[in-house]
């Protein structure tokens, strides 16, 4: 698995460094497209990379700003991803960006995941995506024993998929494994001994025991203790 891996002294300079490497691929790719689609994680780690990528000076509103996964509860819900992207990243200067939702008002994704899609089919492939990783391997809510774990990896799979995984109290959605390695720019944020010590354990895995390996290739891995 060929991928870059970058060892920072400590997380402020990762944060800044990959924030500035971001807006760069995005800049490099506004340079010929018309617009551009960025892909980021939810949680709390990239909240720190979003206060400095939001400040940018880029043409945001050719950015098109989306979840590479999202919690079935409404934006309102403490554990919306999309909360955290209004709060942190959708602010000052990218604040002009238009974000793709991955929820609607419906019970269950099923009957949403079509109206979802469309407007991020027109933007791919993705001109740069942000990944993180768990503790099991899984990236964005592609986990290890999921129900359409196999889905969410074939080379056919379609752009989004529900996701109900084993620890997971509601229904994800989240961006499949080609749609996420077809980037044209891959960044993985970790942190801590253990996440480098389970990515390096990792290596030669299959995808269905270490999802985060169908995303890895051409990636650039970012880590700070």
């Amino acid at each position: 698995m060929n991928y870059e891996f970058i060892e920072y002294q400590d997380r402020e300079m990762l944060v800044i460094d990959l924030a500035n490497q971001m807006a760069g691929d995005l800049r490099a790719a506004l340079g010929h497209e018309d617009r551009v689609a960025l892909a980021v994680p939810g949680g709390t780690s990239p909240g720190p990379v979003f206060d400095h990528l939001c400040a940018v000076d880029l043409d945001w509103s050719r950015v098109d700003v989306l979840l590479t996964d999202e919690r079935w509860v409404p934006e309102d819900h403490p554990r919306s991803n999309t909360a955290l992207l209004r709060e942190r990243l959708l602010v000052d200067r990218a604040a002009k960006a238009r974000y793709l939702p991955l929820y609607a008002d419906a019970p269950e994704p099923e009957g949403a995941l079509d109206a979802l899609a469309a407007p991020i089919a027109a933007e791919l492939p993705l001109a740069v995506v942000l990944l993180g990783m768990g503790a099991d391997l899984h990236t964005a809510s592609i986990f290890p024993g999921a129900d359409l774990l196999e889905e969410a990896l074939s080379p056919k799979a379609p752009i989004l998929l529900p996701m109900r995984a084993p620890g997971a109290p509601e229904p994800r959605i989240t961006l499949t494994a080609p749609v996420l390695n077809g980037a044209l720019r891959k960044h993985v944020l970790i942190y801590g001994d253990e996440k480098r010590a389970v990515l390096e354990g990792a290596r030669g895995k299959p995808p269905a025991e270490a999802p985060i390996n169908a995303v890895l290739s051409d990636a650039v891995v970012h880590w700070a203790a």
